[in-house]
């Protein structure tokens, strides 16, 4: 993966006659926050940083999708890109190519917000919310830049990973090709992940890895179709698919399309140890954001499907709220808070309203039999 490297940087200097800043150390020798530094740690001007992004084809916004202060962010990093190279396609992680319609209709300003969350399926296709996301989606609104679903829902990545690539045909996976193998550093990396997450059956983590790696190479693949010409191509992608030129960008490699950055909010640690090398080619280092971030959403901790007779449970974290219930793989929950859960969205938007500190009664189908259990909350940290 090209890397922005420091004498690239020096040079891209001398050519825009433009000096690099060297922003001052803090009291305690760290480097300042609210900074652009490459890849090693070299401080880099935000108006030379966005020229050079501004002439590839592929530039990839990491992100932790629950924090606030990355999707502002990622907002500032595209009006900067925009500035640069107004024709623009912001790509999204967050929606499968089934949600294009609603995109576009989005953009051309026919869906008000209710009607565009209805309209991607929004609840059922990404379990974040969507305030964190529609500053984005109204500055694209607003310059009339195209939006791009960069990926294929749950049911396809299932058929895929069971299946097999040759079972499925080409116009169902919308042309995408099998990924090429993953680096051995990501398949640890997803390892570490996965217990984190635990799959659903026996052979859990290669299924868990099959899945991230169609994830990735459906990313890449849209990606790669939308770049060239004299269009910039951005995607907001979670900094898992992201990091040391792992997950997409091997898979963009892969595809032939090598023009492609990486960039990253970074938050310094207590210790002030710099940030690891070949991270991304270049970061943003955020200051202490957590009084502006809004209370964190809280999480069942399952990983939840489709099913005929409500939300069916296809994993279940250790030492979450769900584990805590009695909640097991396999199981499907038919009601919550005595409504009936017909779709992954019910469950979603249902435990986005809950609070701290509260039950959720869930009935739950084990075994051909309906049972109650009982979800809580834990109350806030004093």
């Amino acid at each position: 993966m090209p890397r922005l490297s420091r004498a690239r940087g020096l040079a891209l200097c001398g050519a825009l006659a433009l000096a690099w800043l060297a922003p001052p150390a803090t009291a305690d020798g760290c480097p300042a926050t609210g900074q652009w530094y490459l890849d090693g740690g070299d401080p880099v001007s935000p108006d030379t940083l966005m020229a050079e992004l501004a002439e590839r084809e592929v530039v990839l916004l990491g992100e932790q999708h629950d924090r606030l202060a990355h999707h502002r962010w990622q907002l500032h990093t595209l009006a900067g890109l925009y500035a640069h190279r107004p024709r623009l396609v912001i790509g999204l992680e967050m929606l499968p190519r089934e949600a294009q319609p609603a995109l576009d209709a989005w953009v051309a300003g026919k869906l008000d917000e209710a009607g565009f969350l209805e309209a991607s399926q929004w609840h059922d296709a990404w379990g974040f919310d969507p305030a964190l996301y529609f500053p984005i989606l109204h500055f694209a609104r607003m310059q009339r830049i195209p939006l791009l679903a960069l990926n294929v829902d749950h049911a396809l990545r299932r058929r895929l990973v069971d299946e097999g690539w040759d079972a499925v045909p080409d116009a169902q996976r919308f042309g995408i090709t099998p990924p090429a193998a993953p680096p051995e550093a990501y398949r640890e990396f997803l390892a570490e992940e996965y217990e984190r997450h635990p799959g659903d059956d026996d052979n859990g983590l290669d299924r868990f890895i099959d899945a991230q790696l169609v994830w990735d190479r459906a990313m890449a693949t849209a990606l790669a179709v939308a770049g060239g010409g004299d269009t910039l191509v951005v995607g907001l992608i979670g900094q898992g698919h992201l990091t040391h030129g792992h997950g997409v960008p091997h898979q963009l490699d892969d595809l032939g399309l090598g023009d492609h950055r990486t960039l990253l909010p970074v938050t310094p640690d207590a210790d002030c140890r710099p940030v690891e090398p070949g991270l991304a080619d270049a970061y943003y280092l955020l200051g202490d954001e957590s009084p502006h971030e809004p209370p964190a959403t809280l999480r069942l901790g399952v990983l939840i499907g489709e099913h005929a007779e409500g939300v069916a449970i296809h994993g279940v974290g250790p030492d979450s709220v769900a584990a805590e219930a009695g909640l097991r793989e396999g199981d499907v929950i038919v009601r919550a808070a005595g409504r009936p859960m017909s779709a992954p969205g019910d469950l979603t938007r249902l435990i986005q309203r809950m609070v701290t500190g509260t039950l959720l009664p869930l009935e739950v189908r084990r075994d051909g039999r309906v049972q109650e259990l009982l979800a809580r909350f834990p109350p806030p940290s004093p």
